[in-house]
């Protein structure tokens, strides 16, 4: 059965349940695609899709660029169990003829959100020679590293610790204890440096807070040199700490709309077989490891914002988090939810027997067919980055032209 680009857009105006699923390799769904596409590649349908694709019975439609992928992908789905199958009418070539806007890179809709928070909210950011001067200057500065530790520990501002986007805000206070400290916030680029920033802002944190703007990116751009092989990691503030970020975060998620549930609330939602739920603890996979609820998924709340596209590809699910100490999920929470997803928090129950080890996730992470981020690593090149930067920067204007994002910011 085949779909229309317009029924597709208007399944997805009307917040009905739909998985656009691009099925060429990743380097090619960079060069273009809808917003709400998601790409799983043919040659990983048999372990990526019943996992990311949890309810066999939700809507799924497929596309390609012409190159035959569609059939192929339509027995692997069926055989494992899909039953609303359809495909995109005219594939990539039918979205575009239908007027609709394309998209490139990856994780594209998180990151125009993040241009979109920076535009409605004005978030504070300093170019990277000015947080140079305040390193040179030994100013009281605080610089928290908003990525996965692997990235911080590839290449990282000097003197910067490694402290993952959900993590901000409950490890502010031990991080910069003075309130007079300032924080500055960096990724690699744009989107993690914005949302952890105004993270911080949006749950009140007392210190100067800034973006490092354009992040390492626009270090390298201004000729400054990024350490390689820091190890930093913030630490764990104290208990009244803990209880100070917990009143704050709730606070955010509550002016975003977010609801709270408890363990047997949770139950009713599981037993709703017409809606896929998707379940992510957003601690980091060493804590997942040590103890988790049984029936979530390690997605430590930073990268879940970033990468929502690849974690729950069906738009309009609904989504439960948790975290043992509640502001992680709280804050990640509140993002998920301006992004439009239906989101809740769950109260984390202290009678429920925890599980141990990962979830088993298949790792998509190979080098085939795999896109190459102009900010990963050392070695890419300044004309590159440079036009990395200025895509990002035009994502607020094509939002706008597309018109379908329903995204808000509170």
């Amino acid at each position: 059965m085949t779909m229309t680009p317009h029924d597709v857009r208007n399944a997805l105006i009307a917040r009905d349940e739909v998985a656009l699923i691009d099925l060429r390799e990743e380097a090619a769904f960079a060069t273009g695609h809808p917003l709400f596409a998601a790409q799983i590649p043919l040659r990983q349908i048999a372990t990526e899709a019943a996992w990311r694709l949890p309810r066999r019975t939700a809507p799924v439609v497929i596309y390609d660029a012409g190159e035959g992928l569609v059939a192929p992908a339509i027995e692997q789905l069926r055989t494992l169990g899909f039953t609303e199958l359809h495909v995109l009418d005219g594939g990539l070539e039918g979205w575009r003829a239908a007027g609709f806007e394309l998209f490139e890179d990856v994780n594209s809709y998180a990151k125009a959100f993040g241009e979109l928070v920076e535009h409605h909210r004005h978030t504070p950011s300093l170019p990277a020679p000015a947080v140079q001067a305040l390193i040179d200057q030994r100013a009281d500065i605080a610089i928290m590293d908003a990525r996965r530790f692997d990235e911080y520990a590839t290449m990282a501002i000097p003197g910067g610790i490694s402290v993952p986007g959900a993590e901000l805000v409950l490890s502010a206070r031990a991080a910069a204890p003075d309130p007079a400290t300032t924080i500055i916030v960096n990724c690699a680029g744009r989107t993690r440096s914005i949302i952890g920033a105004q993270s911080l802002v949006n749950a009140g944190v007392p210190n100067p807070v800034y973006a490092l703007r354009n992040g390492t990116i626009g270090w390298t751009l201004a000729g400054q040199a990024l350490a390689i092989g820091q190890q930093a990691r913030g630490d764990m503030p104290p208990a009244d700490a803990i209880d100070d970020a917990r009143i704050r975060a709730r606070d955010v998620s509550y002016r975003a709309g977010v609801r709270h549930v408890t363990w047997d609330e949770l139950g009713a939602l599981r037993a709703q077989t017409t809606r896929t739920l998707y379940q992510f603890d957003v601690r980091q996979p060493d804590a997942f490891a040590a103890g988790h609820l049984p029936g979530f998924r390690n997605a430590p709340g930073g990268q879940l914002v970033q990468e929502i596209d690849h974690s729950a590809p069906v738009r309009g699910a609904r989504i439960v988090l948790a975290d043992d100490l509640g502001a992680r999920a709280d804050m990640t929470a509140s993002w998920l939810a301006q992004l439009g997803w239906e989101v809740l928090v769950l109260d984390w129950p202290a009678q429920v027997t925890l599980a141990s080890g990962g979830d088993g996730a298949p790792d998509p992470r190979g080098t085939e067919g795999r896109y190459k981020r102009p900010y990963e690593g050392t070695d890419n090149a300044a004309a590159a980055m440079q036009a990395y930067i200025d895509w990002e920067y035009g994502l607020v204007d094509q939002l706008r032209r597309d018109g379908s994002h329903g995204f808000f910011v509170i």
